[in-house]
C-alpha cells in the first residue's frame, strides 16, 4: 500500500486529466501535434517550391497528384496490413519514410534548380508514407475508446491537431516569406522524426495479438464486406471521393495562385488556412459538450459549408472575408468528422477497423490525383474564376444526393456505444482518435 508521502503528489495529476486520457492518449495526441505543425506549413511549401523553380500552374498540381496518388494505389493494402501487424510498428515505419523523404526535398530546395520530376518523386514517397500511416493510425486511436466517451473524447483529439494545423498553416507561410519554402520542409522532417520517436513508447501489452487470416485478398474482401452491406458508409465515401477532390483541388493549386496573383503572396493564404483551423477548434469545442441524436444527418448538412471557400476565391473575397468563411467551413467539417468517428466507432467491428478505414480513405480521395492534375489544364480551358465556380457546385450536389439515404438520415446515436476489444482491458490506457481526418 503507498504511502501517504508517496501517494499525496499523484493525486494532482490524476484529476489534470480523465481517466480515458492515459498514456497513450498523450503519446499519441503529442506526435499528431508535432506532425500536423510540420505538415500544413509543408504542404504550401511544397506549392511555392516548384513556383520558385519555375513551375507552371500545371506543374503545382503535378506535386499535388503526386503526393496523393500513392494514397490510392497503396491504401487498401496499408489497412490490410494494419489488421495484420502491431499498428503502432506501422506508423513508426510510416514516420521514417516521411522523415527521410522530406529531408530530401528540402536538400534539393535549399541546395537550388530542383527539377520536377524529383520533387514529385520525393512527393510520391511521403504520400506512401501517408498511405500506410492513416489506417494504422485511425485503427489504433478508435480502438481504445470506450463508447460512453467517444464523443468527448474525438473531439478533444481533434481539438488538438486542428490547433497545432493553425500555428504550422501561418508558421509556414511565414516562414516561407522570410527564409524560403526549403526550410520549412526541413521542419517537416524534424517534425516527423520526433513524432515517430514518441510512438515508439506506446504501451501496446494489453492489445490482444490478432488471429491469422487467409491471407491479404481475403482480408481485403471482408473488408469491403463491411463496407458495401452499410449505405450510410459506401454513400457517404463516394460523396467525398467528389468534395475531397474538388476541395484538395481548390486549396493545393487554385489557393496558392489566387494568393500570389491577388492577395499578396503565401502569408495571406497561410493565414486564412489558419482561419480554417480556427474554425476547426471551434467546432470541436462544440462536440465536446454537444452530442447530436441523429449523428450523421447532423454531420452531412455541415458538409455544405465547404463549397464557401472555393466561392469565396473565386469572387475574390478580400484576405477578411475569406478568413470568415474559411473559418465557418472549418467549423462546419469539424461537426461532421466528430460524427463520422462516433459512427465509425459504433458501427464497425474493431478487428476489421483498419480496413474499413483504408477502403474510406481509398474512395474519399481516389479522385483527388485526377483533380489536382486537371486544375491547370480546366483554368486554361474555362478560366479560373469558373473553375472554382464549378468546385462549389460540385461540392452542393452529391452532399444533397447522400441525404436522399434512409441510413444516412434515420442512423442515431446509442445511449452506449460499444466498447472495442482490447479497451475493457486496460482503464488506464483507454484513449481517443486524426484521427486524420479527411
Amino acid at each position: 500500500m503507498s504511502s501517504p508521502r508517496t501517494a499525496t503528489p499523484r493525486t494532482p495529476a490524476n484529476r489534470r486529466r480523465p481517466d480515458w486520457a492515459g498514456r497513450n492518449y498523450s503519446l499519441l495526441t503529442g506526435a499528431a501535434i508535432i506532425t500536423n505543425l510540420g505538415s500544413h506549413g509543408a504542404h504550401i511549401a511544397a506549392a511555392f517550391a516548384v513556383m520558385e523553380a519555375g513551375g507552371s500552374v500545371g506543374d503545382v498540381g503535378l506535386i499535388a497528384a503526386a503526393r496523393t496518388l500513392p494514397l490510392v494505389l497503396f491504401l487498401l493494402i496499408g489497412g490490410a496490413i494494419a489488421d495484420r501487424l502491431p499498428r503502432h510498428r506501422v506508423m513508426v515505419a510510416a514516420n521514417v519514410l516521411n522523415c527521410l523523404s522530406q529531408a530530401a526535398f528540402a536538400v534539393l530546395v535549399l541546395a537550388g534548380e530542383p527539377q520536377l520530376w524529383q520533387m514529385m518523386l520525393l512527393t510520391a514517397l511521403c504520400g506512401t508514407g501517408t498511405a500506410f500511416f492513416n489506417p494504422a493510425a485511425e485503427g489504433m486511436l478508435l480502438s481504445t475508446v470506450s463508447g460512453e466517451h467517444s464523443n468527448r473524447a474525438f473531439a478533444l483529439f481533434r481539438m488538438a491537431i486542428n490547433g497545432a494545423g493553425i500555428g504550422g498553416a501561418a508558421l509556414g507561410g511565414a516562414m516561407i516569406a522570410a527564409v524560403g519554402p526549403g526550410w520549412v520542409l526541413a521542419a517537416d522532417a524534424a517534425a516527423f522524426a520526433v513524432a515517430g520517436a514518441l510512438r515508439t513508447f506506446l504501451d501496446v501489452s494489453h492489445v490482444p495479438d490478432r488471429a491469422p487470416g487467409g491471407g491479404l485478398l481475403a482480408d481485403l474482401r471482408e473488408g469491403w464486406v463491411e463496407v458495401r452491406t452499410r449505405p450510410w458508409l459506401w454513400s457517404i465515401v463516394l460523396q467525398f471521393s467528389v468534395v475531397v477532390a474538388v476541395v484538395g483541388a481548390a486549396d493545393a493549386v487554385y489557393g496558392p495562385l489566387v494568393a500570389r496573383d491577388q492577395l499578396g503572396g503565401p502569408a495571406p493564404w497561410g493565414v486564412a488556412l489558419a482561419f480554417f483551423g480556427v474554425g476547426t477548434i471551434a467546432g470541436a469545442v462544440l462536440m465536446m459538450v454537444w452530442k447530436p441524436r441523429r449523428l450523421l444527418l447532423v454531420g452531412t448538412l455541415c458538409v455544405f459549408p465547404l463549397a464557401l471557400p472555393s466561392a469565396g476565391l473565386a469572387v475574390p473575397l478580400p484576405v477578411w472575408g475569406l478568413c470568415v468563411v474559411m473559418f465557418v467551413s472549418g467549423a462546419a467539417i469539424e461537426v461532421f468528422g466528430v460524427n463520422w468517428m462516433t459512427a465509425m466507432h459504433q458501427e464497425i467491428p474493431e478487428e476489421k477497423f483498419s480496413r474499413v478505414t483504408a477502403y474510406d480513405w481509398f474512395g474519399s480521395v481516389s479522385m483527388l490525383p485526377l483533380a489536382t492534375a486537371l486544375a491547370g489544364p480546366a483554368e486554361s480551358a474555362f478560366g479560373r474564376t469558373q473553375a472554382l465556380w464549378g468546385c462549389a457546385v460540385l461540392v452542393v450536389v452529391p452532399t444533397a444526393l447522400v441525404l436522399l439515404v434512409p441510413d444516412v438520415r434515420r442512423m442515431t446515436r446509442r445511449a452506449h456505444g460499444k466498447t472495442v476489444a482490447g479497451a475493457a482491458a486496460a482503464p488506464a490506457e483507454q484513449t481517443p482518435a486524426d484521427a486524420v481526418g479527411r
